[in-house]
């Protein structure tokens, strides 16, 4: 949450909030009335929008039942803001009825009924064709509505980052929601919002969920943060179908003659005949072998076919699934008599941390997708060559597995805005960003003058790097703005403040104003817009305003922003608000993308090579020097000789320092940037270079979220998420 934890007195239970409909024949009451129904619904004016916003305002359409917040009166009740009574032309958009002290996300999200998905499929102009319904809330588009829809033109093209943050997150979903309510709900705007599925790990881990928060959500918040549309299981089966395909090949090799694995690997049919699979062809071009009738092959070539090699040593592909469980990061597998001593070391990593879940993020198509399955590479052979999913027999396969998962799932905010959700990919050892398509599709169903917000990941030394050079690069797409998210508690934290940690209190100096602090954190923002500066896009600064925070300390954050080359620093309540407390933030999205003009800029050529452009990316961050460890050359090496130095960096440090130093805050500079391993996603197609320890298997704390999390029988509906 964006703002403090509502008091221990409050009810979060989903009985006090229960949402009730106007009738359409009901008496009308002017804007900014007060109703009084009882001592403990008491109902008080909103403050009012900005002069220059009092066009914004727009009445519900006739006919349409509105939400209305009602308490029960045996317990006492915050003050509430009365509905907006203004029609909307656009039957999809909602008005809110926002509470002081804002209440538990869940709370709020199981107060607004969802519409059919199908109405919002209709108001965005996406024909039923072109999606598949799942279940009432939800909906598969399908990649074909590209094909629909390609003489439009695209919309503007917006990524949402953010100053290096504290544990704690500094509200880049809520605000990246927030922005779209306002754009859509206040601003008349075509909008879609653009962000990543979360993944259970977190969601019952220590960070909860991550439908943005208060009133600036994706619902139904529940399906978002569990299952969705299953996308994740699919990648869950493909990964771990691969992993079975590896270990069992070294095992059928390990007991087999070249001709008996031969003949197994392509058996006569009913009639005698053999052929090789579609599959097996990609792999006798890869050999250079060019017959394709299998009894032609010689000997030689048909141990080359059917011997794969794997050194085991070598295999970098492990197990998932999407769940936190640290004592998984280290087993053993073969331990079973049957598979005869053969045991290897391996373990698991989360889900959203395999390559499948950055090939689904990266991909522009569905044949692009099964190229990009195929072509992933699990390991080497003893003689150094790399072994491809392809040369195991799975891209086909993996492909059918994830054939549902290509297509983008549509949801909804709070205020009734469009929002498509497509992959999660690790931030830190991936790219953390959603996918390609999904902005692909949202640019042309916003089409010229509309808005797409997309979401990247941690920092904007983490995410906006990876966003544009990673992301850019393979969907040919260009932003015309980016958004660098700060709050006050961050910019104390980067000024000297105490240690923030999770699941503590905060301390006094956050909480209380220190003008001081907010000043000397600020060295945070400016290399954030610096850098981000650099791709040739026009940044704006979205203050993200928590209760605590002073009118002196958001002014020091506006002068510094400005002073670093922001477009615009703009305070926002849009946790606290919704759409209504994100309009400024709208309206200087709207100008920076009407006044770019630039190119998009990369920060390094492909062409470089890999050391060349993991010292680029070093220098970004403030280093003045790359340090690599001895298996860090030996992978560089490697790499650079099976050909893959043409690919892109995707560097894997922490999220909480510009540097390989979590402690090391503020804007720091000087320091050598260490490499200790070279790792790469070929499938997906980058290169990772290892910045620290990186754990691609995130451990349970002592107090999970899972014990907040629970349903209420009598409704079914699911309790506190966040």
């Amino acid at each position: 949450m964006d703002l403090p934890a509502p008091p221990t007195n409050y009810p979060k239970t989903l009985s006090s909030i229960i949402l009730s409909r106007r009738r359409p024949d009901a008496e009308r009451r002017p804007p900014g009335a007060r109703i009084n129904k009882c001592a403990s619904q008491r109902l008080v004016s909103p403050p009012p929008l900005p002069l220059h916003h009092s066009l914004l305002l727009r009445p519900d359409p006739p006919g349409r039942e509105r939400s209305v917040v009602v308490r029960s009166s045996t317990v006492a009740a915050p003050q509430l803001v009365p509905p907006m009574t203004t029609p909307s032309p656009n039957p999809t958009i909602r008005r809110l009825d926002v509470a002081s002290p804002v209440p538990a996300d869940i709370d709020i999200a199981n107060a607004v009924d969802p519409l059919p998905i199908a109405d919002i499929a209709a108001e965005l102009g996406i024909p039923p064709e072109h999606y598949d319904l799942y279940g009432k809330y939800k909906a598969k588009v399908l990649l074909s509505v590209l094909d629909e829809l390609k003489g439009q033109q695209d919309g503007y093209y917006v990524v949402v980052g953010g100053i290096t943050p504290t544990p704690l997150g500094e509200g880049k979903s809520t605000t990246t929601v927030g922005l779209c309510q306002a754009l859509g709900a206040f601003l008349d705007k075509k909008v879609v919002t653009c962000v990543r599925q979360p993944s259970q790990g977190p969601t019952f881990g220590i960070k909860g969920g991550a439908a943005g928060g208060g009133y600036s959500q994706v619902i139904p918040m529940d399906e978002f943060n569990l299952h969705m549309t299953g996308d994740i299981h699919a990648i869950t089966a493909a990964n771990n179908l691969l992993a079975a395909a590896i270990d069992t090949r070294i095992f059928h090799e390990a007991s087999q003659s070249d001709k008996a694995l031969f003949n197994r690997l392509c058996p006569p049919n009913k009639e005698g005949k053999r052929r090789f699979a579609d599959v097996m062809l990609r792999r006798l071009i890869k050999l250079g072998i060019s017959k394709t009738d299998p009894n032609e092959l010689t000997a030689e070539e048909v141990r080359r076919f059917a011997r794969l090699d794997i050194d085991p040593a070598s295999i970098t592909w492990r197990r998932v699934m999407d769940v936190n469980d640290r004592f998984l990061r280290k087993i053993s597998v073969g331990q079973g008599p049957e598979e005869k001593g053969m045991v290897r070391e391996t373990g698991f990593d989360i889900s959203v941390a395999s390559e499948i879940m950055a090939v689904l993020a990266l991909t522009t198509s569905l044949a692009d997708m099964r190229e990009r399955l195929g072509r992933m590479v699990i390991g080497n052979s003893k003689s150094g060559e790399p072994v491809t999913a392809d040369d195991l027999g799975l891209g086909g396969a993996l492909t059918v597995l994830m054939k549902d998962a290509i297509h983008p799932t549509l949801m909804q905010t709070l205020e009734g805005t469009p929002v498509l959700v497509h992959a999660g990919p690790f931030a830190n050892i991936a790219h953390g960003n959603s996918s390609i398509v999904a902005d692909k599709i949202a640019l042309k169903l916003v089409g010229k003058g509309g808005f797409v917000v997309t979401e990247a990941g941690f920092g904007a030394d983490i995410g906006t790097e990876k966003f544009m050079d990673i992301k850019c690069r393979y969907s040919g797409l260009a932003p015309q703005c980016a958004i660098i998210v700060a709050t006050i508690r961050a910019l104390k934290m980067h000024g000297g403040g105490p240690d923030v940690v999770a699941g503590k209190p905060l301390d006094h100096a956050y909480v209380s104003e220190n003008v001081a602090l907010v000043e000397a954190g600020c060295v945070n923002l400016a290399k954030h817009i610096s850098n981000t500066k650099s791709y040739g896009v026009n940044v704006v600064v979205a203050i993200n305003k928590f209760a605590s925070d002073t009118e002196a300390e958001m002014e020091v954050v506006r002068n510094a922003a400005m002073a670093a080359g922001a477009f615009d620093a703009v305070v926002c309540s849009h946790h606290a608000h919704g759409g209504k407390g994100a309009v400024d933030l709208g309206l200087a999205v709207q100008r920076a993308c009407e006044s770019q003009s630039e190119p998009l800029k990369f920060l390094y050529p492909l062409d470089s090579s890999i050391k060349e452009k993991i010292e680029s990316i070093a220098r970004f961050y403030g280093a003045s020097g790359v340090e690599y460890s001895e298996q860090a050359e030996k992978q560089i090496e490697m790499y650079t000789k099976q050909g893959f130095s043409s690919l892109p960096i995707c560097m894997a440090k922490t999220q909480y320092s510009f540097s390989h130093v979590p402690s090391m805050k503020g804007a720091p500079s000087g320091f050598v940037l260490p490499i200790r391993d070279v790792r790469a996603s070929i499938g997906a197609g980058f290169i990772y270079p290892l910045v620290g320890t990186m754990s691609t298997m995130p451990g349970l704390p002592t107090r999970p979220c899972f014990y907040e999390i629970d349903i209420d029988t009598a409704t079914g509906k699911v309790m506190g998420l966040s």
